[in-house]
Protein backbone atom coordinates (compact mmCIF):
# COMPACT_ATOMS: atom_id res chain seq x y z
CA UNK A 1 0.00 0.00 0.00
CA UNK A 2 1.02 3.60 -0.53
CA UNK A 3 1.64 6.05 2.27
CA UNK A 4 -1.46 7.11 4.27
CA UNK A 5 -3.43 10.07 3.07
CA UNK A 6 -6.65 11.69 4.24
CA UNK A 7 -9.87 9.63 4.56
CA UNK A 8 -11.34 8.32 1.31
CA UNK A 9 -14.84 9.81 1.42
CA UNK A 10 -15.76 8.50 -2.04
CA UNK A 11 -15.04 4.90 -1.08
CA UNK A 12 -16.77 5.37 2.25
CA UNK A 13 -19.94 6.63 0.55
CA UNK A 14 -20.15 3.69 -1.85
CA UNK A 15 -19.45 1.13 0.89
CA UNK A 16 -22.23 2.70 2.94
CA UNK A 17 -24.57 2.69 -0.08
CA UNK A 18 -23.89 -1.03 -0.55
CA UNK A 19 -24.62 -1.75 3.09
CA UNK A 20 -21.36 -3.63 3.50
CA UNK A 21 -19.48 -4.00 6.74
CA UNK A 22 -15.72 -3.86 6.31
CA UNK A 23 -15.50 -7.57 6.99
CA UNK A 24 -18.21 -8.40 4.42
CA UNK A 25 -16.53 -6.25 1.79
CA UNK A 26 -13.20 -7.97 2.45
CA UNK A 27 -14.85 -11.36 1.86
CA UNK A 28 -16.50 -10.16 -1.34
CA UNK A 29 -13.23 -8.75 -2.69
CA UNK A 30 -11.41 -12.02 -2.01
CA UNK A 31 -14.16 -13.96 -3.79
CA UNK A 32 -13.92 -11.78 -6.90
CA UNK A 33 -10.13 -12.08 -6.90
CA UNK A 34 -10.36 -15.86 -6.60
CA UNK A 35 -12.43 -15.96 -9.80
CA UNK A 36 -9.51 -14.26 -11.56
CA UNK A 37 -7.05 -16.76 -10.11
CA UNK A 38 -5.67 -14.35 -7.51
CA UNK A 39 -5.44 -15.24 -3.83
CA UNK A 40 -5.75 -12.16 -1.64
CA UNK A 41 -5.35 -11.79 2.10
CA UNK A 42 -7.71 -8.81 2.29
CA UNK A 43 -9.04 -8.34 5.82
CA UNK A 44 -11.36 -6.06 7.72
CA UNK A 45 -8.40 -3.99 8.87
CA UNK A 46 -7.25 -3.51 5.26
CA UNK A 47 -10.65 -2.14 4.24
CA UNK A 48 -10.61 0.07 7.32
CA UNK A 49 -7.31 1.58 6.24
CA UNK A 50 -8.57 2.21 2.71
CA UNK A 51 -11.53 4.16 4.05
CA UNK A 52 -10.20 5.94 7.12
CA UNK A 53 -6.66 6.89 6.15
CA UNK A 54 -6.92 6.77 2.35
CA UNK A 55 -4.53 3.87 1.82
CA UNK A 56 -4.52 2.54 -1.75
CA UNK A 57 -4.57 -1.26 -2.16
CA UNK A 58 -1.80 -2.68 -4.29
CA UNK A 59 -1.89 -4.43 -7.66
CA UNK A 60 -5.26 -5.36 -9.11
CA UNK A 61 -7.12 -5.13 -5.81
CA UNK A 62 -8.81 -1.78 -6.68
CA UNK A 63 -10.48 -3.44 -9.68
CA UNK A 64 -11.64 -6.31 -7.51
CA UNK A 65 -13.09 -3.84 -5.00
CA UNK A 66 -14.97 -2.05 -7.79
CA UNK A 67 -16.41 -5.30 -9.12
CA UNK A 68 -17.49 -6.51 -5.67
CA UNK A 69 -19.35 -3.25 -5.09
CA UNK A 70 -20.82 -3.30 -8.61
CA UNK A 71 -22.33 -6.73 -7.98
CA UNK A 72 -23.78 -5.67 -4.64
CA UNK A 73 -25.29 -2.44 -5.97
CA UNK A 74 -26.19 -3.80 -9.41
CA UNK A 75 -24.79 -0.73 -11.12
CA UNK A 76 -21.37 0.05 -12.59
CA UNK A 77 -18.83 1.12 -9.98
CA UNK A 78 -15.43 2.16 -11.29
CA UNK A 79 -12.03 2.36 -9.65
CA UNK A 80 -12.03 6.08 -10.33
CA UNK A 81 -15.40 6.56 -8.60
CA UNK A 82 -13.97 4.90 -5.50
CA UNK A 83 -10.91 7.15 -5.41
CA UNK A 84 -8.63 4.12 -5.76
CA UNK A 85 -6.81 5.15 -8.94
CA UNK A 86 -7.58 5.07 -12.66
CA UNK A 87 -9.52 2.35 -14.43
CA UNK A 88 -7.81 -0.43 -16.34
CA UNK A 89 -7.33 -0.37 -20.11
CA UNK A 90 -9.22 -2.45 -22.62
CA UNK A 91 -12.47 -0.62 -23.35
CA UNK A 92 -14.94 -2.94 -25.07
CA UNK A 93 -17.55 -0.18 -25.32
CA UNK A 94 -15.48 1.94 -27.73
CA UNK A 95 -17.33 3.03 -30.89
CA UNK A 96 -14.58 1.51 -33.07
CA UNK A 97 -14.50 -2.27 -32.45
CA UNK A 98 -11.46 -2.70 -34.71
CA UNK A 99 -9.40 -0.33 -32.58
CA UNK A 100 -10.69 -2.08 -29.47
CA UNK A 101 -9.67 -5.45 -30.94
CA UNK A 102 -6.14 -4.20 -31.55
CA UNK A 103 -5.89 -2.89 -27.99
CA UNK A 104 -7.18 -6.13 -26.50
CA UNK A 105 -4.84 -8.19 -28.65
CA UNK A 106 -1.76 -6.25 -27.59
CA UNK A 107 -2.66 -6.68 -23.93
CA UNK A 108 -3.16 -10.42 -24.31
CA UNK A 109 -0.15 -11.13 -26.54
CA UNK A 110 2.11 -9.22 -24.14
CA UNK A 111 0.62 -11.16 -21.23
CA UNK A 112 -0.32 -8.00 -19.35
CA UNK A 113 -1.13 -9.18 -15.86
CA UNK A 114 -3.60 -6.37 -15.26
CA UNK A 115 -5.54 -7.56 -18.32
CA UNK A 116 -5.48 -11.35 -18.00
CA UNK A 117 -6.28 -10.92 -14.32
CA UNK A 118 -9.35 -8.77 -14.92
CA UNK A 119 -12.36 -10.01 -12.97
CA UNK A 120 -15.63 -10.88 -14.64
CA UNK A 121 -18.13 -8.00 -14.44
CA UNK A 122 -21.70 -8.99 -13.64
CA UNK A 123 -22.94 -5.65 -14.95
CA UNK A 124 -21.03 -5.84 -18.25
CA UNK A 125 -23.38 -8.71 -19.14
CA UNK A 126 -25.89 -6.02 -20.12
CA UNK A 127 -23.60 -4.42 -22.72
CA UNK A 128 -25.57 -5.74 -25.75
CA UNK A 129 -28.84 -4.46 -24.26
CA UNK A 130 -27.67 -0.85 -24.37
CA UNK A 131 -25.47 -1.10 -27.47
CA UNK A 132 -26.10 1.48 -30.20
CA UNK A 133 -24.56 0.12 -33.42
CA UNK A 134 -24.77 3.39 -35.34
CA UNK A 135 -21.51 4.88 -34.09
CA UNK A 136 -19.63 1.63 -34.70
CA UNK A 137 -21.14 1.25 -38.18
CA UNK A 138 -20.07 4.76 -39.13
CA UNK A 139 -16.57 4.14 -37.84
CA UNK A 140 -16.28 0.84 -39.73
CA UNK A 141 -17.52 2.34 -42.98
CA UNK A 142 -15.07 5.21 -42.65
CA UNK A 143 -12.18 2.76 -42.19
CA UNK A 144 -12.96 0.88 -45.41
CA UNK A 145 -10.69 1.43 -48.36
CA UNK A 146 -7.25 0.56 -49.62
CA UNK A 147 -6.80 -3.07 -50.61
CA UNK A 148 -9.58 -5.38 -51.73
CA UNK A 149 -10.60 -8.58 -49.97
CA UNK A 150 -12.87 -11.34 -51.18
CA UNK A 151 -14.52 -14.64 -50.37
CA UNK A 152 -11.23 -16.56 -50.48
CA UNK A 153 -9.81 -14.56 -47.59
CA UNK A 154 -12.99 -15.05 -45.60
CA UNK A 155 -12.72 -18.79 -46.24
CA UNK A 156 -9.15 -18.78 -44.95
CA UNK A 157 -10.23 -17.10 -41.71
CA UNK A 158 -12.86 -19.79 -41.19
CA UNK A 159 -10.37 -22.59 -41.94
CA UNK A 160 -7.89 -21.22 -39.41
CA UNK A 161 -10.65 -20.77 -36.84
CA UNK A 162 -11.76 -24.39 -37.29
CA UNK A 163 -8.18 -25.62 -36.93
CA UNK A 164 -7.76 -23.79 -33.64
CA UNK A 165 -11.22 -24.90 -32.49
CA UNK A 166 -10.30 -28.55 -33.08
CA UNK A 167 -7.00 -28.16 -31.23
CA UNK A 168 -8.82 -26.36 -28.42
CA UNK A 169 -11.09 -29.37 -27.84
CA UNK A 170 -8.10 -31.70 -27.65
CA UNK A 171 -5.68 -29.57 -25.65
CA UNK A 172 -7.73 -26.91 -23.85
CA UNK A 173 -8.05 -23.14 -23.93
CA UNK A 174 -4.44 -22.55 -22.97
CA UNK A 175 -3.22 -24.14 -26.21
CA UNK A 176 -2.43 -21.65 -28.99
CA UNK A 177 -4.10 -18.67 -27.34
CA UNK A 178 -1.37 -16.16 -28.22
CA UNK A 179 -1.14 -17.50 -31.78
CA UNK A 180 -4.85 -17.11 -32.46
CA UNK A 181 -4.91 -13.60 -31.00
CA UNK A 182 -1.95 -12.65 -33.19
CA UNK A 183 -3.80 -13.98 -36.24
CA UNK A 184 -6.87 -11.93 -35.32
CA UNK A 185 -4.80 -8.76 -34.91
CA UNK A 186 -2.33 -9.16 -37.76
CA UNK A 187 -4.52 -10.66 -40.47
CA UNK A 188 -8.23 -10.48 -39.71
CA UNK A 189 -8.61 -6.93 -38.39
CA UNK A 190 -6.73 -5.45 -41.40
CA UNK A 191 -8.98 -7.53 -43.69
CA UNK A 192 -12.06 -5.88 -42.19
CA UNK A 193 -10.71 -2.49 -43.29
CA UNK A 194 -10.58 -3.61 -46.93
CA UNK A 195 -13.04 -2.96 -49.74
CA UNK A 196 -15.29 -5.96 -50.52
CA UNK A 197 -16.91 -6.92 -53.85
CA UNK A 198 -20.39 -7.06 -52.30
CA UNK A 199 -22.32 -6.50 -49.09
CA UNK A 200 -22.71 -10.28 -48.79
CA UNK A 201 -18.96 -10.84 -48.74
CA UNK A 202 -18.49 -7.95 -46.32
CA UNK A 203 -21.08 -9.46 -43.98
CA UNK A 204 -19.40 -12.85 -44.25
CA UNK A 205 -16.05 -11.27 -43.37
CA UNK A 206 -17.40 -9.66 -40.21
CA UNK A 207 -19.18 -12.90 -39.36
CA UNK A 208 -15.95 -14.89 -39.71
CA UNK A 209 -14.14 -12.34 -37.54
CA UNK A 210 -16.90 -12.62 -34.92
CA UNK A 211 -16.51 -16.42 -34.88
CA UNK A 212 -12.78 -16.01 -34.31
CA UNK A 213 -13.28 -13.43 -31.54
CA UNK A 214 -15.81 -15.76 -29.91
CA UNK A 215 -13.23 -18.56 -29.96
CA UNK A 216 -10.69 -16.25 -28.30
CA UNK A 217 -13.29 -15.41 -25.66
CA UNK A 218 -14.01 -19.08 -25.15
CA UNK A 219 -10.32 -19.94 -24.83
CA UNK A 220 -9.86 -17.17 -22.26
CA UNK A 221 -12.90 -18.48 -20.36
CA UNK A 222 -11.53 -22.01 -20.41
CA UNK A 223 -8.17 -20.70 -19.23
CA UNK A 224 -9.73 -18.72 -16.38
CA UNK A 225 -9.09 -15.23 -17.81
CA UNK A 226 -12.69 -14.22 -17.18
CA UNK A 227 -12.47 -10.46 -17.57
CA UNK A 228 -10.53 -10.81 -20.82
CA UNK A 229 -13.01 -13.42 -22.00
CA UNK A 230 -15.91 -11.08 -21.41
CA UNK A 231 -14.26 -8.29 -23.37
CA UNK A 232 -13.66 -10.61 -26.33
CA UNK A 233 -17.26 -11.83 -26.17
CA UNK A 234 -18.44 -8.21 -26.30
CA UNK A 235 -16.11 -7.59 -29.25
CA UNK A 236 -17.56 -10.67 -30.97
CA UNK A 237 -21.04 -9.24 -30.41
CA UNK A 238 -20.09 -5.94 -32.06
CA UNK A 239 -18.61 -7.73 -35.07
CA UNK A 240 -21.55 -10.13 -35.32
CA UNK A 241 -24.02 -7.26 -35.13
CA UNK A 242 -22.35 -5.75 -38.19
CA UNK A 243 -22.70 -9.08 -40.02
CA UNK A 244 -26.16 -10.35 -39.07
CA UNK A 245 -27.82 -8.53 -36.20
CA UNK A 246 -30.78 -10.87 -35.85
CA UNK A 247 -29.05 -14.24 -35.99
CA UNK A 248 -25.34 -13.91 -35.33
CA UNK A 249 -25.83 -10.99 -32.97
CA UNK A 250 -28.20 -13.10 -30.86
CA UNK A 251 -25.71 -15.96 -30.89
CA UNK A 252 -22.96 -13.69 -29.57
CA UNK A 253 -25.29 -12.64 -26.72
CA UNK A 254 -25.74 -16.33 -25.91
CA UNK A 255 -22.00 -16.68 -25.21
CA UNK A 256 -22.14 -13.87 -22.64
CA UNK A 257 -25.07 -15.55 -20.89
CA UNK A 258 -23.31 -18.90 -20.65
CA UNK A 259 -20.13 -17.37 -19.26
CA UNK A 260 -22.07 -15.63 -16.51
CA UNK A 261 -23.98 -18.81 -15.65
CA UNK A 262 -20.80 -20.90 -15.64
CA UNK A 263 -19.39 -18.50 -13.05
CA UNK A 264 -22.50 -18.61 -10.88
CA UNK A 265 -23.40 -14.98 -11.64
CA UNK A 266 -26.96 -15.16 -13.01
CA UNK A 267 -27.80 -11.46 -12.49
CA UNK A 268 -29.05 -9.94 -15.77
CA UNK A 269 -28.80 -13.24 -17.65
CA UNK A 270 -32.57 -13.65 -18.04
CA UNK A 271 -32.89 -10.23 -19.65
CA UNK A 272 -30.01 -10.91 -22.03
CA UNK A 273 -31.13 -14.44 -22.94
CA UNK A 274 -34.70 -13.30 -23.58
CA UNK A 275 -33.46 -10.36 -25.66
CA UNK A 276 -31.33 -12.73 -27.78
CA UNK A 277 -34.30 -15.02 -28.28
CA UNK A 278 -36.58 -12.12 -29.22
CA UNK A 279 -34.02 -10.78 -31.67
CA UNK A 280 -33.66 -14.11 -33.47
CA UNK A 281 -37.13 -15.67 -33.28
CA UNK A 282 -38.54 -16.29 -36.75
CA UNK A 283 -35.30 -15.15 -38.40
CA UNK A 284 -33.12 -18.23 -37.77
CA UNK A 285 -33.62 -21.95 -38.28
CA UNK A 286 -35.62 -23.83 -35.67
CA UNK A 287 -32.55 -25.79 -34.56
CA UNK A 288 -30.64 -22.55 -34.02
CA UNK A 289 -33.64 -21.26 -32.10
CA UNK A 290 -33.49 -24.42 -29.96
CA UNK A 291 -30.01 -23.43 -28.78
CA UNK A 292 -31.23 -19.96 -27.83
CA UNK A 293 -34.30 -21.40 -26.09
CA UNK A 294 -32.22 -23.72 -23.92
CA UNK A 295 -29.94 -20.80 -23.03
CA UNK A 296 -32.97 -18.87 -21.81
CA UNK A 297 -34.13 -21.96 -19.91
CA UNK A 298 -30.80 -22.22 -18.16
CA UNK A 299 -30.89 -18.52 -17.22
CA UNK A 300 -34.37 -18.89 -15.74
CA UNK A 301 -33.33 -22.03 -13.87
CA UNK A 302 -30.33 -20.27 -12.35
CA UNK A 303 -32.62 -17.43 -11.28
CA UNK A 304 -35.02 -19.89 -9.61
CA UNK A 305 -37.79 -19.43 -12.18
CA UNK A 306 -38.58 -23.12 -12.43
CA UNK A 307 -41.87 -22.83 -14.30
CA UNK A 308 -40.38 -20.63 -17.03
CA UNK A 309 -37.34 -22.90 -17.28
CA UNK A 310 -39.50 -26.01 -17.74
CA UNK A 311 -41.56 -24.31 -20.43
CA UNK A 312 -38.45 -23.27 -22.33
CA UNK A 313 -36.87 -26.73 -22.04
CA UNK A 314 -39.91 -28.26 -23.75
CA UNK A 315 -39.83 -25.58 -26.45
CA UNK A 316 -36.12 -26.19 -27.05
CA UNK A 317 -36.62 -29.94 -27.34
CA UNK A 318 -39.41 -29.45 -29.87
CA UNK A 319 -37.32 -27.06 -31.95
CA UNK A 320 -34.33 -29.40 -31.86
CA UNK A 321 -36.44 -32.08 -33.56
CA UNK A 322 -36.80 -29.96 -36.71
CA UNK A 323 -34.62 -32.28 -38.77
CA UNK A 324 -35.10 -30.38 -42.02
CA UNK A 325 -33.41 -27.30 -40.57
CA UNK A 326 -29.72 -26.55 -40.82
CA UNK A 327 -27.67 -24.36 -38.53
CA UNK A 328 -25.45 -21.48 -39.66
CA UNK A 329 -21.69 -21.73 -39.40
CA UNK A 330 -21.50 -19.74 -36.19
CA UNK A 331 -23.97 -22.05 -34.40
CA UNK A 332 -22.48 -25.26 -35.82
CA UNK A 333 -19.46 -24.66 -33.60
CA UNK A 334 -21.56 -25.73 -30.61
CA UNK A 335 -21.68 -29.27 -31.97
CA UNK A 336 -24.73 -31.52 -32.45
CA UNK A 337 -27.84 -29.54 -31.54
CA UNK A 338 -29.62 -32.35 -29.70
CA UNK A 339 -26.54 -33.05 -27.57
CA UNK A 340 -26.09 -29.37 -26.72
CA UNK A 341 -29.75 -29.02 -25.76
CA UNK A 342 -29.48 -32.14 -23.60
CA UNK A 343 -26.32 -30.92 -21.89
CA UNK A 344 -27.78 -27.53 -20.97
CA UNK A 345 -31.04 -29.16 -19.93
CA UNK A 346 -28.99 -31.25 -17.53
CA UNK A 347 -27.37 -28.15 -16.09
CA UNK A 348 -30.73 -26.42 -15.77
CA UNK A 349 -32.25 -29.40 -13.96
CA UNK A 350 -29.21 -29.53 -11.67
CA UNK A 351 -29.88 -25.93 -10.67
CA UNK A 352 -33.49 -26.93 -9.99
CA UNK A 353 -32.45 -29.90 -7.83
CA UNK A 354 -33.71 -32.60 -10.22
CA UNK A 355 -30.64 -34.85 -10.23
CA UNK A 356 -32.41 -37.85 -11.76
CA UNK A 357 -33.57 -35.81 -14.74
CA UNK A 358 -30.17 -34.14 -14.99
CA UNK A 359 -28.43 -37.52 -15.15
CA UNK A 360 -30.66 -38.69 -18.00
CA UNK A 361 -29.95 -35.58 -20.05
CA UNK A 362 -26.20 -35.64 -19.35
CA UNK A 363 -26.10 -39.23 -20.57
CA UNK A 364 -27.99 -38.24 -23.71
CA UNK A 365 -25.49 -35.43 -24.29
CA UNK A 366 -22.59 -37.84 -23.87
CA UNK A 367 -24.10 -40.26 -26.39
CA UNK A 368 -24.46 -37.44 -28.91
CA UNK A 369 -20.82 -36.37 -28.71
CA UNK A 370 -18.54 -38.98 -30.17
CA UNK A 371 -15.02 -39.58 -28.80
CA UNK A 372 -12.20 -37.72 -30.50
CA UNK A 373 -13.76 -34.49 -31.76
CA UNK A 374 -15.37 -33.84 -28.35
CA UNK A 375 -12.52 -34.92 -26.10
CA UNK A 376 -12.67 -32.13 -23.52
CA UNK A 377 -16.43 -31.76 -23.38
CA UNK A 378 -16.82 -35.52 -22.82
CA UNK A 379 -14.49 -35.25 -19.82
CA UNK A 380 -16.63 -32.50 -18.31
CA UNK A 381 -19.81 -34.42 -19.12
CA UNK A 382 -18.57 -37.51 -17.30
CA UNK A 383 -17.91 -35.24 -14.30
CA UNK A 384 -21.45 -33.85 -14.51
CA UNK A 385 -22.93 -37.35 -14.64
CA UNK A 386 -20.79 -38.34 -11.64
CA UNK A 387 -22.10 -35.41 -9.59
CA UNK A 388 -25.70 -36.21 -10.52
CA UNK A 389 -25.17 -39.87 -9.58
CA UNK A 390 -23.47 -38.91 -6.31
CA UNK A 391 -26.43 -36.67 -5.44
CA UNK A 392 -28.59 -39.81 -5.74
CA UNK A 393 -26.28 -41.65 -3.26
CA UNK A 394 -24.87 -44.09 -5.85
CA UNK A 395 -21.37 -43.45 -4.61
CA UNK A 396 -19.40 -46.37 -6.07
CA UNK A 397 -20.86 -45.62 -9.51
CA UNK A 398 -19.87 -41.96 -9.09
CA UNK A 399 -16.27 -42.99 -8.42
CA UNK A 400 -16.20 -44.97 -11.65
CA UNK A 401 -17.60 -42.06 -13.64
CA UNK A 402 -15.12 -39.63 -12.14
CA UNK A 403 -12.41 -42.06 -13.19
CA UNK A 404 -13.56 -41.79 -16.81
CA UNK A 405 -13.50 -38.01 -16.45
CA UNK A 406 -9.93 -38.02 -15.13
CA UNK A 407 -8.77 -40.08 -18.11
CA UNK A 408 -9.98 -37.36 -20.48
CA UNK A 409 -8.75 -34.38 -18.45
CA UNK A 410 -5.09 -35.36 -18.26
CA UNK A 411 -2.92 -32.95 -20.25
CA UNK A 412 -5.75 -30.53 -21.17
CA UNK A 413 -4.83 -26.92 -20.33
CA UNK A 414 -8.13 -25.83 -18.79
CA UNK A 415 -8.97 -23.90 -15.63
CA UNK A 416 -12.49 -25.33 -15.86
CA UNK A 417 -11.04 -28.83 -15.65
CA UNK A 418 -9.01 -27.73 -12.65
CA UNK A 419 -12.17 -26.52 -10.88
CA UNK A 420 -13.87 -29.84 -11.59
CA UNK A 421 -10.88 -31.71 -10.21
CA UNK A 422 -10.93 -29.63 -7.04
CA UNK A 423 -14.60 -30.51 -6.48
CA UNK A 424 -13.92 -34.14 -7.31
CA UNK A 425 -11.04 -34.37 -4.83
CA UNK A 426 -13.20 -32.88 -2.07
CA UNK A 427 -15.88 -35.51 -2.67
CA UNK A 428 -13.31 -38.29 -2.91
CA UNK A 429 -11.77 -37.26 0.42
CA UNK A 430 -15.17 -37.82 2.05
CA UNK A 431 -15.61 -41.11 0.20
CA UNK A 432 -12.16 -42.28 1.31
CA UNK A 433 -13.01 -41.67 4.95
CA UNK A 434 -16.22 -43.63 4.45
CA UNK A 435 -14.39 -46.52 2.80
CA UNK A 436 -16.04 -46.24 -0.65
CA UNK A 437 -14.11 -48.66 -2.94
CA UNK A 438 -11.74 -47.01 -5.39
CA UNK A 439 -12.02 -43.52 -3.89
CA UNK A 440 -8.53 -43.36 -2.37
CA UNK A 441 -6.79 -44.59 -5.53
CA UNK A 442 -8.73 -42.18 -7.74
CA UNK A 443 -7.98 -39.26 -5.41
CA UNK A 444 -4.27 -39.98 -5.70
CA UNK A 445 -4.52 -40.30 -9.46
CA UNK A 446 -6.52 -37.07 -9.79
CA UNK A 447 -3.84 -35.21 -7.84
CA UNK A 448 -1.15 -36.22 -10.32
CA UNK A 449 -2.71 -35.29 -13.65
CA UNK A 450 -1.73 -32.18 -15.61
CA UNK A 451 -4.44 -29.66 -16.50
CA UNK A 452 -2.54 -26.33 -16.70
Amino acid sequence: MTAPREPNKRLSAVVEEAGYTYEALARAVKAVAAEAGVKLGTSRSAVHSWVTIGAIPAGRTPAFVAEALSRKLRRPVTVGELGLGSDLVGDDTAPDPLAAASDLGRLLVHNRRDFIGLAFSALAVTFPLTYDPRAAAASLRAAAGGRRAGADEVGTVRQVTQTFRTADEQHGGGHGLVAIVAFLNDDVIPMLKATFPSEQVRGDAFGAAAELATLVGWKCHDRGYEGASQKYYNLAFQLADESDSAGHGAWAMRALVHQALDLGEPTNTVDLAEAALGRARGKVSRQTEALLLITAARAHGANRSGRAASRLILAAERSALASDDSVPIYAAAAGPVAATVASHTGRTLTEMGDHTGAEQHYRAALAGRVPGPYHRVRGLTFANIAKAVAAQHRHEEAVGLWGRSVELMDGVASRRNLRELDMMRSALAVYTRRGIPGAADLAQRASSIRVL
